[in-house]
């Protein structure tokens, strides 16, 4: 699968600006309505779907508030800080009216079946890292592992059980209109439907900020969520966590988890979960803030014409600088299993950093894992992956600002 040559940081496909042009006029002309990005107007239009007594469920007064006073404060900061596109404002009603829905469907589902929220599961394998340090490669080895479980990417993002269980069809439509529109997405992280994927989209459902920074800038509400308990978040994620388990049947096996937000709230993810064992992915950290800054500025300029690079570089150092020193709190007293992974390492003998994983980790590495493992890299081999180190290459060389240390590799 090949990734077309990506001229600029900022660059992005005409079908983007088609899809702009398309919904001002039809907004313009009155053909399609003009969607609502405040919380009056989200909870209204969800509201038609599900009852508003639905969110209420298993879930505690402290939990409805959090909520509820993140969707003000990221609705706020989108209208007054974000500079949306008319896609922009298309995909951010999109997204925050599906996590307003699916937690009004979550809330019926756990009071129908109450029983799903004590569903007993093994002790979780946290990996913990920087985004763009290996995370997604030393994840999907451990999940490919048969004794291990995984978060499929359509189960990520529509955690709502369906029977029959469309959403990978569901997911399939929303990743053809993602590749339509931005053609090098699977270079930066490749992405299959019933793939493992990290649980993004859980706390996406949640309003935790991580995933929706990396698309817009809002920095009112990053602060917001920044210094806030994210208890009630990790709360909800735990019940998804055994809503899924309990769907798939596969609680008896350890679950593998992986979001970079992990490094920024690792304290609280492992008052969830105290007997998990922990990953922790390193690498070298301007290695890591030129891909992650690449990531960023290809996820916001298809919905802002207004991006600023500079600063995308200035956030990206400083969001590595928190999540460095919120790790280092969090494993300080940590006394479970923990293993170490080097990104160069895990690029050079990914069998011998498995191995050293495995006994840090007091796992048994069966034979039936690695032959798993190795059709997993031999998968990954043959995505387009490979591709973003060539962009950013290139970036050096065309002196993009803050791609430079690219220069020389």
């Amino acid at each position: 699968m090949s990734s077309p040559p990506r001229p600029h940081p900022l660059a992005r496909s005409s079908n983007v600006d088609r899809a702009s042009r398309f919904f001002s006029t039809a907004w313009e002309r009155g053909w399609i309505m003009h969607p609502p990005i405040d919380a009056a107007g989200l909870w209204a239009m969800a509201e038609e779907a599900a009852s508003d007594g639905d969110e209420r469920g298993p879930r505690t007064e402290e939990d409805v508030a959090d909520f509820r006073i993140r969707l003000e404060s990221l609705t706020r900061s989108l209208q007054d800080d974000a500079k949306l596109s008319p896609l922009g404002h298309a995909f951010a009603h999109g997204q925050l009216w599906r996590a307003v829905r699916q937690r009004l469907e979550l809330g019926a589902l756990w009071s129908r079946d109450p029983e799903i929220l004590v569903t007993d599961i093994q002790p979780p394998i946290i990996v913990v890292g920087q985004m763009r340090s290996g995370t997604t490669r030393i994840h999907r080895l451990l999940a490919a592992d048969p004794a291990h479980a995984a978060t499929r990417f359509c189960d990520s993002w529509n955690p709502v059980p369906r029977s029959p269980d469309t959403r990978p069809l569901w997911s399939a439509l929303t990743l053809m209109c993602a590749r339509t529109l931005d053609p090098w997405i699977d270079s930066i992280h490749p992405m299959g439907v019933t793939r493992p994927d990290e649980e993004l989209g859980w706390l996406a459902c949640a309003l935790d900020h991580c995933a929706y920074e990396a698309q817009w800038r809002i920095p009112s509400y990053t602060a917001f969520s920044e210094a806030r308990d994210p208890a009630p978040v990790y709360r909800e994620f735990a019940r998804i966590l055994r809503t899924d388990a309990h769907f798939h049947g596969n609680a008896s096996k350890r679950r593998v988890l992986k979001v970079p937000q992990f490094a920024e709230d690792l304290g609280t993810l492992l008052q969830q979960f105290p007997d998990a064992a922990v990953v922790m992915t390193r690498r070298c950290q301007d290695d890591t803030a030129t891909s992650s800054a690449s990531l960023v500025a290809n996820q916001m300029t298809i919905q802002s014409d207004d991006v600023d690079l500079d600063w995308i570089h200035a956030e990206t150092r400083r969001k590595i600088e928190l999540r460095r020193s919120r790790v280092e709190q969090a494993l300080d007293g940590f006394e479970g299993p923990l293993a170490i992974v080097d990104f160069d390492a895990l690029g050079a003998d990914w069998e011998a950093e498995i191995d050293r994983v495995y006994e840090a980790l007091g796992l048994v590495l069966s034979t039936e894992a690695i032959e798993a493992m190795r059709e997993e890299q031999n998968r990954a081999a043959e995505s387009s992956h490979s591709a973003h180190s060539a962009q950013l290459r290139a970036f050096a060389q065309q002196n993009h600002p803050g791609f430079q240390a690219e220069a020389s590799r």
